[in-house]
Order: structure tokens, then sequence, then C-alpha cells
């Protein structure tokens, strides 16, 4: 009660620090005047000043109101858009790191050109991440014509971009891009062999838009690269067949976790099924040796029973493409990890591609973390200020609405079942279509936009449906859902970014009707016609009430929520919103109180009658306070498991970092070498232990395998001083002599780089392989809890042990290769054209499914292709005897482009089958 009076007196804590920024508009405000009697030529100029004051050691906040008042004037002149005072404190919030938040239509994209550039003149680069491909390039585009107006260079990441244009991308001031495209190429460049072939620079400031999407929904899937392993696709058609035809009475399924469990007559069932089959290598279905088997079975149950096909994911030329559930859009790219994907692909009856192993991987928390400042901005984020807080110390500012908001949002009307509420948003609709009121209806699934498509068509409504089969085209006809009588059917947020204006976008409408007219008194004719009559049709839809949005159901957070309802009200325009609900959403039937909802709905409920009430949909945002609570843990949990992760993912790339760099890596080598030594000897000769008790003949069998050295041990045992330390220093001394051999066989330069290809080569290959292990090991590890244990905890001490076994086996692998492998020099071959982008594949993991989302459409290679040809004149291969001039492997038709099968590092058309 105290709390509401002093809030209502002095304030929100968000109202006094806005207010607290007025102090900074009214400086950039009273230097506006000054800044407008500028030419063009001291308007840019201005950039240069700024850099000069920077360099002198002023700091931002103090060009600041002068960097602002540059940007607010540069933007009339170029686009005719000039900044509102609180697209200003939006401005000075993404500049201080925060998050603004801001309702639908406030012109996010104008304010980011404020912090952008103030963070961009110092050209050490400023980010700016998007959701989706398209509104990268368009705002590169738009907004860029401000930036190079005032003299700073702009670029934009898109897919298929080839590696030179990415690097020059990132060498302008300000980039564009996708969150995706910037977190495969951190991962891309921490794979390359090379510095010049790194395509990033040292990160410095990011600003996310729609950042409630990037660093909440799609943080819940970290990205990964991964490579192939072995193709199954025989045994998930035959797994598939089986569980197709088990009886629905065998397994229980849990829709909250997508979990199936099979029941004791199911287990049964299924083990005669698969042992007809031939599937079991044993009678029983859990022994051992039906690991593997189990694990298909029980994704295929998954993609079976819990995985709806135009819900969960659609079949696109012949391929599975998963859904995103909050957005509604198509993820091409993205795959389902640990098997789930293909049993998907094996139940729709399309290819299979063969599963992939992960060979890099960041959450976007981590990523984004390395980021010096970070902000963001989007029309929702207030719901999830505590998570923005705990895991990215962000603070979330709301700005006011330059003009007040006049939308109505109703209260929800709930109905019995599906058939009486979808009539009912029918007929809703029909009735505002025929007053000519423009109708957005949000819908969860391709599925529901389709349903309800046939219940206008029955309506006689004529109508648009958008939904993630028509992608393409979304922007465009979001764009126009504010037209006179237009209605709009799309998946959730579909089209977010796109403004939706009363009356049409007239931007989107010149570019649909003008866009191939060439200027002219003719275009200059066309465009001031379509301005004419959006004008006339706006006044139309003010007197229809303005937009009308309508939720089909409520989603399970509220955050989407809010976005849908947020498309209506834009600039203090009047709308309305409602919501239609029933027993038989998803969000009621999983999460609700169910008894309570159905035992006085049917009750007290006729056939096609609806109720609405507060208590109601009280009950309903707590159904989704609990989701978002579970989805937050979830997160959380991704974060904790990568923090281990993210430490172990500093050294190695610090450590690539390193090798890449230094001239010369003999100091390196030479550590582990004794290392390695020391190890070997520790292992058989245990400190405090006497000679009799060695192990000698490991020993010897470590030595001649890791040193390629067959000393004179057992004489070296006869001597009586003989120690563990005075092993070491022999083994030491021998193994110097044959490296030192090997130098002297080959150039200074080209042994320099060999040791660095080798060294690199075996950081990448066993980091793959440990990140594998840890893949399994978080699969595992949440069992411990049975034996009162904490997995996470269980996880870092496990994986630490891991990590320091890797190590082991690097500093092992490197000695091994530098001292038993031949060193022969050839002729050079002719030059070769380094790929655009390594071949790998690219996606996210999900936290429910494991970690391996890959793009199926790209052809995947390993770690170690990465190595290419040793760079210099006189080539270098290595293997266990040199390259052998008649090709062994002739008849095994590898691919030129593939390693070669020798081991050499090369790829085949450079080694053993140069000469094909």
């Amino acid at each position: 009660m105290f709390g509401a009076l002093a809030k209502t007196i002095f304030g929100s804590s968000n109202d006094r620090y806005v207010k607290s920024l007025d102090k900074v508009v009214s400086k950039i405000n009273d230097l506006e005047p000054e800044i407008e009697a500028l030419s063009d030529e001291q308007l840019k100029a201005q950039t240069d000043k700024f850099r000069a004051q920077l360099e002198n050691g002023d700091g931002f906040d103090a060009i600041l109101p002068e960097a602002f008042a540059t940007v607010r004037e540069a933007s009339r002149r170029v686009l005719g858009m000039r900044h509102f005072d609180v697209q200003m404190v939006g401005g000075i919030v993404l500049h201080r790191g925060e998050i603004a938040e801001m309702r639908t239509g406030e012109g996010k994209t104008l304010v980011a050109t404020l912090a952008v550039y103030l963070n961009a003149i110092e050209g050490k680069g400023a980010h700016v991440v998007t959701v989706n491909d398209y509104l990268a390039a368009r705002d590169a585009e738009t907004m860029g014509r401000v930036y190079n107006f005032l003299g700073l260079s702009v670029g934009v990441i898109v897919p298929n971009l080839g590696e030179q244009a990415r690097r020059e991308a990132y060498a302008a001031d300000i980039t564009y891009g996708t969150n995706n495209e910037f977190g495969f190429d951190y991962l891309r460049d921490n794979m390359k062999h090379e510095r010049a072939q790194m395509v990033q620079r040292p990160f410095n400031y990011a600003l996310i838009d729609e950042v409630d999407s990037i660093l909440i929904d799609e943080a819940r899937t970290p990205l990964i690269i991964s490579g192939p392993t072995e193709d199954k696709s025989d045994l998930y058609i035959s797994i598939d067949k089986v569980v197709k035809s088990i009886d629905p009475e065998w397994y229980e399924a849990d829709e909250k976790t997508k979990n199936i469990t099979l029941t004791e007559d199911g287990v049964e069932e299924i083990e005669k099924l698969f042992t007809s089959e031939g599937l079991l290598e044993t009678d029983n279905l859990y022994d051992v040796e039906n690991t593997q088997v189990v694990h298909h079975m029980d994704q295929a149950l998954k993609a079976n029973i819990m995985f709806k096909r135009d819900t969960d994911y659609i079949v696109k030329d012949s391929k599975v493409v998963i859904i995103d559930e909050f957005t509604g859009r198509m993820m091409d790219g993205r795959r389902w990890s640990n098997g789930l994907h293909q049993a998907v692909e094996a139940k729709e009856g399309v290819k299979i591609e063969p599963e992939n192993q992960t060979l890099a991987s960041i959450t976007f928390q981590n990523f984004f973390r390395m980021y010096p400042k970070l902000a963001g901005m989007t029309g929702t984020a207030a719901t999830e200020a505590a998570e923005f807080w705990d895991i990215y110390k962000m603070n979330v500012v709301t700005i006011p609405t330059n003009l007040p908001i006049a939308r109505i949002d109703e209260e929800d009307e709930f109905y019995k079942n599906t058939n009486d509420k979808f009539r009912a948003i029918a007929k809703g609709i029909r009735d505002k279509y025929e007053i000519g009121q423009p109708v957005l209806v949000g819908t969860v699934s391709i599925e529901k936009s389709e349903l309800l498509s046939e219940f206008l068509t029955q309506e006689g409504v004529k109508h648009n449906v958008l939904n993630a089969r028509f992608h393409e085209m979304e922007a465009h006809i979001v764009a126009q859902a504010g037209r006179l009588g237009a209605v709009t059917i799309a998946t959730n947020m579909a089209g977010r970014g796109t403004d939706i204006q009363l009356g049409g976008n007239v931007d989107f409408l010149i570019e649909d009707q003008c866009g191939q007219m060439e200027d002219g008194p003719e275009r200059d004719a066309a465009i001031a016609r379509i301005k004419e009559e959006v004008a006339a049709e706006r006044e139309k839809v003010l007197e229809a009430g303005g937009l009308f949005v309508l939720g089909t159901e409520r989603h399970e957070s509220r955050r989407i929520d809010n976005q849908l309802r947020g498309r209506s009200g834009r600039q203090g325009d009047p709308g309305l919103s409602r919501f239609y609900l029933c027993l038989e959403d998803d969000l009621l039937r999983i999460f609700g109180p169910d008894t309570l909802f159905s035992k006085m709905m049917n009750s007290n409920l006729a056939d096609g009658e609806a109720i609405g009430s507060k208590w109601l949909s009280k009950a309903i945002e707590t159904a989704q306070k609990k989701v978002e609570a579970r989805n937050y843990d979830m997160r959380k949990q991704v974060v904790e498991y990568d923090n281990v992760m993210n430490d172990q993912r500093k050294v190695i790339y610090e450590q690539r970092a390193e090798i890449m760099d230094s001239e010369r890596v003999d100091d390196v080598v030479l550590e582990m070498r004794q290392d390695a030594i020391n190890a070997i000897v520790a292992e058989s000769c245990p400190p405090g232990s006497y000679p009799e008790q060695w192990n000698v003949a490991v020993l010897k069998e470590k030595v001649e395998d890791v040193l390629g050295l067959t000393p004179p041990i057992d004489d070296w045992l006869e001597e009586e001083a003989v120690e563990p330390e005075l092993i070491e220093e022999r083994l030491q001394q021998q193994a110097d002599d044959v490296m030192q051999a090997k130098m002297a066989e080959a150039e200074d330069s080209i042994w320099r780089q060999v040791e660095k290809s080798v060294l690199l080569g075996q950081l990448d290959h066993h980091w793959k392989e440990h990140l594998a292990t840890l893949d399994s090991l978080r699969q595992v590890v949440s069992l411990r809890a049975y034996a009162q244990k904490t997995p996470i905890n269980e996880y870092k001490q496990e994986a630490f042990g891991l990590f320091e076994n890797m190590l082991e086996k690097i500093r092992e692998d490197v000695t091994r290769i530098l001292l038993t492998s031949q060193l022969r020099m050839s002729a050079p071959p002719p030059p070769v054209d380094l790929p655009e982008l390594p071949d790998f594949l690219t996606g996210h993991i999900d936290p429910m499914f494991g970690t391996d989302n890959a793009d199926s459409s790209s052809r995947p290679t390993g770690a170690e292709a990465i190595l290419g040809s040793l760079a210099g004149s006189p080539r270098a291969s290595f293997g266990s005897g040199g390259t052998n001039r008649e090709n062994p492997y002739a008849d095994q038709r590898v691919s030129r482009n593939a390693p070669c099968p020798c081991g050499s590092g090369n790829k085949y058309k450079h080694c053993h089958g140069a000469a094909d």
C-alpha cells in the first residue's frame, strides 16, 4: 500500500531515471540551431572533430550532446526524419549499455543511429545485431545513408558471403548482421590456422535489435559447428517402422517435457517386435549391447508422438525444416540433435542426413558477454528484466511513448472447445471486415492458421495467411496489414521489425509499385499518387477504429502476447486487442488448473457461449509466469554448463592465438616434449618406488611409441644410482638430438611452419574430441542426482579432469608426430585458392535433446581438414614414411578436395592424388 502511494507521488525508479536524462536532452536541443546552420561538408567534418576529441582524452559523455545533435540533423537531411526527444532518451540509454524498451512504432531503428554513431567514431567497430537477414540488409541500406553522410563506413554480414567480403564488412566502422552470423564467424575464426584468414576484429560495442528475441528466446539453444559421423539411415528406418506399429497403451506421454515412457507391457511387446526385425543383440531390451537401439527408439517415439508436422516442423523440398516456436519462422539450417532430426526424417520418409559431431560451440550468453559494451532495444523486455540483469548485467529502461497510447485492451474471451472458439473468431473478424477495420490475427502454429483460414473462407472474408510457408514475403504482407478491410493471419510474430501503418506502408507500396520505374517525372507522379491514396485510406481506417489485433490463444510467455498487442496503437493511433481462449489450448491443457477450469466452464457454458473474467485472465497469467520461470531455469542451466566449457574454451582459443601470432614455437614444443617424457616416466616409475617395482615393459613400449626411441633401458636399470630423474634426463637428451637432426634437414622457415601446423592441428583434433566427451558427460551427469549429488558440481569436477587429460594427450601426440614422422621435401604444387568459408555444418543445439544441430545443406569436413597446405616454396608432408609417388588410394574414389587418406593433412589433390 505504502509502496503504491510512494510510486504515485514520486514516480517509479524507471520514471525518475528517465526524467534525469532530460538535462542531457536539453543540451542536445540547445545545440540544434548551431548544427542546423552547418553546411553538408561542415556536418560531415564533425566526425573527424569528435575523433580528435576522443584521442585527446575527452570521454564519450563529453561529446554526446553534440554528436547526437549532429546525427539528428544528418537524419533530417538524408532521410527526412527528425528524432523526437524520447528517441534521444532512448539513444542515451543505448549508449550507456542498457536495454531500451520502446513501444512498437516508436522508431527504434532510427534511435539506434544515435548510439551506434557515437560508439563507432573511435574506429574500433560497432556491431548492430538483428533477428533476420532481411532486417540486417534493410537497416544497413537505409540507416547506412546517414552514417555514410557523416563519413563512416557500413558493412553487412549475410549468409553465403565470401571470406574476403566478410573481412571487409567487419573492417567497416559499423557492421550489420544476425546473431547467428556473428556467432558462427567467431567460432570459424577460432578454427583458422593463420591470423590473415580470420575475418573479425576484437569486439568493441554491440547493439542488439529485438534483444528479447535474441538474448532470451534464442539463448536456449547454443550455436555449434559440427562435422559428420557414420551413416545409420537403415537403422532409423527400421526402428521407425516398429514404432509406428506400437499401441498407445504401451507408453505414457509427458507433454511438458516431451518425454515418452514405456509401460511394462510396452517393453515386452517392443522386445518381441525388435527381435522379430533382428534389431536386438540380446533378448533383453535394456542390456548394454542394445543401448544404441534403445536410444534411437526413444527418439523415434518422440518424433512420432510428440512432434507434429506443420506445428513443430514442415516438410519443404523433401527436407524437414524446424519451425521456431516463438516466431513461427522456418529455421533453415537448424537441426534437432542426438538423432531426433533423423528420426523425424525417417517418420516423414525423406532423405536421412547423417548425425553430426560437435567441433566448436558457444552459447549466445557467453558470446555476447565478450563485448566490452552491450546494449539492446525491443518493445517488450520488462517481464524479463531480472534475467537480463542476472545473466548480462543489463538494466531495462522503459522509454515513454512520443504520444499517449490510445489502444483498448479487452478482456480475454473463454470458450469450451476449439471449434466454438474459431467460429466466434471468424464471426468477430467478419464483423470488423464489414466495417473496414483491419485485423491482424496471431496464431501459434501453421496448423491453427490454416484451420482459421478455412473458417474465414466459409464466412466469405478475404484474407492473407502468413506463416513459415511464405517466409519470403512476410515483411511485405505484414507491412500492409493496416490497410482498409485487410485481414492478415500471422504465425506468432511473423514480420516482426516491420512497421504496420494505418492505411498502408508508403515505403513498401512505393517499392512494390515503382521499384522497376526509372527516376523521373512519371515515377515522382506515381509516388505522389500513392501518398495521397494512403493518406485518404488512413482517415477511413481511423474512423473504423484502427488496427484490431486478435490472439487465437495465449502464448506460454507473456512477452510474446505483449509483442502481438503492441502491433496496434502505433504512435498514438487508436486500436483494439483481444485474446480468444478455450480449454483445449496448450497452455491451459498442459499448465493450467485443469479441474477448476473444466468444472466451471463445462457446467456453466452452453455450446458456443463465451465467458470473460478478470479472475480467469489472472489465472492464465499465473500459468504463464510458471512456464516463464521454467524456461528461465532451462536457459540458466544452459549457461551454467557452458560457463564450465567457456573457461576451457578461453584457454584453448588464447593458446591458438598465441601460436598463430608467434614467429616460432620451439619453446612450446620443447616444453611439451619435456612434460610428455616426465609423464611417461612417472607412469611406469612412480616417485618413491624401488626399481624392482617399476613397470619396465610399459616404459619401453611408451618410449618407442611416443618418442620413436629404443634406448638401452635395461642397461640403465643395472646402474646403482638409477633414479627416475636420470632416466628422464637421458630420454630428453636423446629426443633433443633426434629433433635437432630433423630440424637440420629442413629450412628454418619451413620447420617453423611445420611445428605451428602440427600444434594447431592437434589442438583442434583433441578439442573436438573433448567437446564430444563433454556432450556425453552432460547427458548422463543428471543421473548423479539420484546419489544425492549436485549434477552441475559433478560436471565441473569431471570436466576439469577431462580437460587435464586432453592437455596431456595433446602434449603426447605433438611429441610423437614431430619425433616419429618423416619430413620429405617436394616441388611446390600450383597455387591453391583458399575456400571462401570452412565447409562445416552450423546450427543450434537444444538443451532438451542434446548438442548437435547443424545445416544439412553444407558439405562437412573434420577439424583436421583446416590444416590445408603448408606455406613456403618447398612442400612438407607428414606420414609414417613420407609421400609415396605411387598412389595406393587410386581405386578408392577419394574426393580431390578431401583430406588425403595417408594422414598428411594435405588435400588429396595435392598429395597422393596429384598425379591423377
